[in-house]
């Protein structure tokens, strides 16, 4: 499975490309609005995981750019997760909204059911 991680915390990033590396995701990483959308156009990828708050955009407007190219899943990953920050969310094209810190297990099944 084709996964991108888009996170600004490094530490955060590293540990979910390990993660998921290790439960057999062919895991690419960015850091960047920039990057993700790059690295985008150049590959297709079966989910997005993407925090929401970038240095240089949002996940928001990373997941409706991507989308635009060819399908994809996504799953946001925040710090906010209010009702309000869940729907918009899924109306920018999210399947899911999970709150940091995420539990790797919750992740794992969230991706499971986002991918069903």
């Amino acid at each position: 499975m084709n996964t991108s991680i888009v996170d600004d915390h490094e530490d955060t990033l590293e540990f979910m490309a390990r993660f998921l590396a290790h439960i057999g995701h062919k895991v690419v990483t960015a850091s960047t609005y920039r990057k993700a959308l790059s690295i985008g156009q150049q590959q297709k990828f079966d989910i997005l995981i993407s925090d929401i708050g970038l240095p240089d955009g949002s996940g928001y407007d990373l997941i409706s750019a991507l989308q635009g190219l060819s399908p994809i899943k996504g799953i946001a990953l925040s710090g906010y997760g209010m009702k309000a920050d869940i729907d918009r969310s899924v109306a920018a094209g999210f399947s899911a909204h999970l709150t940091k810190p995420c539990d790797l297990s919750v992740l794992n099944a969230t991706i499971e059911k986002v991918l069903s």
